[in-house]
């Protein structure tokens, strides 16, 4: 009886041993490497993150994930003093509420997440009618006024994720003057960069027309260097 228990006990353990090995090798090693061929053979940018890179084939970020463009603060170790956005730049959906990020500096935000904040909570609504005044100051020129009407919401308000990467092409349309003021180039050259960044609903119905602010500054950047 001992013998045959002890028989049957490691044919079980070798029988599990097995299974183990074999689902191992199956579910740690060969459909990893699948999926990885896979992937990189036919979604290979989707698959290395959707990065974008410069005219010098320098990774500047991702497509997916948005990014600020402010000045460099003037006291770094001041965790108080407000960011300066940098005018240069087209400028991405506000992204207020969710704290600082020690490790990507280039987004204010450590989680993707929305403010939580209701329609009529009063801080929310004071940030949109600072963000209005900030839009409509920054953005007119000498021989372009933007008018509070011609703000879009995307303007003053941040996405549901505090992430997105887009604007609408009405939100990029109001900073062409100011772009190509700060960067000496013609207001023509932006508005035609625009245009070429613009991607339209997907499938022609799905979703609206948009913007991705980084490839669009990738794109001034490589034409203020040319």
């Amino acid at each position: 009886m001992t013998n045959t228990s002890v028989s049957s006990t490691a044919r079980l353990l070798g029988a599990g041993l097995r299974a183990l090995l074999v689902l191992t090798l199956v579910c740690g090693v060969l459909y990893p490497l699948a999926v990885t061929g896979i992937g990189q053979a036919l979604f290979n940018d989707k698959a290395n993150g959707s990065e974008i890179t410069d005219d010098r084939g320098k990774v500047v970020g991702s497509s997916l994930i948005g990014q600020t463009y402010n000045l460099p603060k003037k006291d770094a170790d001041d965790a108080e003093e407000a960011a300066r956005p940098d005018l240069k730049w087209f400028q991405p959906r506000p992204s207020n509420g969710l704290g600082s990020n020690s490790v990507n500096t280039q987004y204010s935000l450590v989680l993707s997440g929305a403010t939580n904040r209701s329609g009529d909570n009063e801080e929310l609504i004071q940030w949109v009618k600072d963000a209005k005044v900030a839009v409509v100051e920054d953005n007119s020129t000498g021989d372009h006024e933007v008018k509070p009407a011609d703000v879009p919401a995307d303007a003053v308000t941040s996405s549901g994720s505090g992430l997105d990467p887009h604007i609408s092409p009405e939100y990029a349309e109001i900073q062409v003057h100011r772009v190509a003021e700060k960067n000496g180039l013609d207001v023509k050259q932006v508005e035609d960069l625009v245009a070429d960044h613009t991607t339209g609903r997907t499938l022609g119905f799905i979703g609206e027309p948009r913007v991705n602010v980084l490839e669009l500054n990738t794109a001034l950047r490589n034409l203020s260097q040319s």
